[in-house]
């Protein structure tokens, strides 16, 4: 009898492939969330968009061991509430691991990702995100912020020919994105022996910032940083120009990029941008098949690093499950294994995680804006410095 079913089931699996309907692997859930129409949507936009390319790049050649990746996005429009509500969704789905998007709610859900155990590979790029033992299942795949801010400084530092010391000040949105590299940044520029001077206020949705850069101007700052997103930078560097500011700017990793040129109408030449990629068209080994799926069709800085993002968390996903152990802690020692991971050049370095320490690497492309184009200036790599780790 036993035999007689086995026969059966045989017969009729054979006659289910021949009839087109074939069995396939159960698919690999992942959860994206994004902003597409929120305040910082013209930056989310573009970086969403690379994510969920390489995601159908991947299932268009094989999956992860032959499993599709089932990655739904949802855009929350940087509204934390909707953000905590669709990640109870997707934990509700039983996803091994989430790509997420900002600091507000990045670090709001950190403390829930870490109990749930569900590995969060976020573009908030915040330092606090870095520390295994606060934020376990935290990872991201660019310099963090205050590394960003740290290379900008000593970039500035090494190339200032003054005898006294360079004045320097901050212009940044009231919110976490913002706020979060401030400190490590002011306690860096004051022990290269920068004069650190008052904050700036300027919102996220600014449509102008004349006072705050009268004050800048005012107060005779050599360099300012700016930590914001394109639209806002470029108003501050559009104000800066109608007022005759001879301060340089240098821009954190989210404020500028190859957009900038026509929203900020050539107020934009020689600001400093904090670059954790490549550019588009650059003559590394991972370019060619970014193109290919791009059309040829040029891409932002953003594109890239969620391009990146995914794949790194595609190489983590066909570890664990090579392992057999495609869960969210399964995942998460699959990223802390990655030594030296090559992006073929598409990222500042390759990535490079462990269970003490999810700092992907220390190294950061300082570009500058020339002629309308972003053009590499120098590449500063930091020390990972052990009292930097989280900060």
């Amino acid at each position: 009898m036993k035999q007689t079913m086995r026969v059966f089931a045989m017969v009729a699996a054979m006659a289910m492939v021949l009839s087109g309907v074939a069995f396939s692997a159960p698919a690999i859930k992942v959860g994206h969330l994004a902003d597409l129409t929120g305040p910082t949507g013209e930056v989310g936009k573009p970086y969403a968009q690379g994510v969920q390319d390489y995601k159908d790049w991947v299932n268009a050649h094989g999956g992860v061991n032959g499993k599709q990746i089932d990655m739904p996005m949802f855009d929350y429009a940087y509204d934390k509430n909707k953000a905590v509500n669709q990640y109870k969704k997707y934990k509700e789905d039983g996803v091994v691991a989430i790509q997420g998007w900002g600091s507000g709610d990045t670090e709001a859900l950190s403390k829930t990702t870490g109990d749930d155990k569900i590995p969060y590979i976020s573009a908030s790029y915040s330092a606090h995100l870095t520390d295994p033992k606060k934020t376990p299942y935290n990872f991201f795949c660019a310099p963090d912020y205050t590394t960003g801010l740290r290379a900008g400084l000593r970039y500035l530092k090494d190339n200032w020919k003054e005898k006294r010391a360079p004045k320097v000040v901050f212009i940044y949105p009231n919110h976490p994105y913002g706020i979060a590299p401030i400190k490590g940044g002011k306690e860096y520029a004051k022990e290269l022996g920068f004069e650190v001077l008052g904050d700036e206020d300027v919102s996220l949705k600014a449509i102008e910032a004349n006072s705050q850069l009268l004050s800048v101007k005012n107060k005779g700052a050599d360099f300012a940083w700016v930590g914001g997103t394109t639209n806002s930078t470029a108003v501050i560097l559009k104000d800066a120009k109608k007022l005759g500011l001879k301060t340089r700017f240098f821009i954190n990793i989210w404020g500028a990029d190859e957009t900038t040129p026509k929203l900020a109408a050539g107020a934009e030449e020689g600001a400093l941008v904090m670059v954790g990629s490549t550019v588009y068209g650059s003559k590394v080994p991972g370019m060619k098949q970014l193109m290919q799926i791009t059309k040829n069709q040029p891409q932002v800085t953003h594109y890239i690093r969620g391009y990146v993002s995914m794949m790194v968390l595609t190489e983590a996903l066909k570890i664990a499950d090579k392992k057999g152990q495609l869960n969210g802690p399964g995942v998460k020692a699959a990223l802390e294994s990655l030594k030296n991971f090559d992006t073929g050049g598409l990222a500042a370095d390759k990535i490079t995680f462990s269970a003490t320490d999810h700092r992907p690497f220390m190294k950061v492309n300082i570009t500058d804006f020339q002629k309308g184009k972003l053009v590499l200036k120098k590449t500063i790599e930091l020390p990972r410095k052990a009292e930097w780790l989280g900060l």
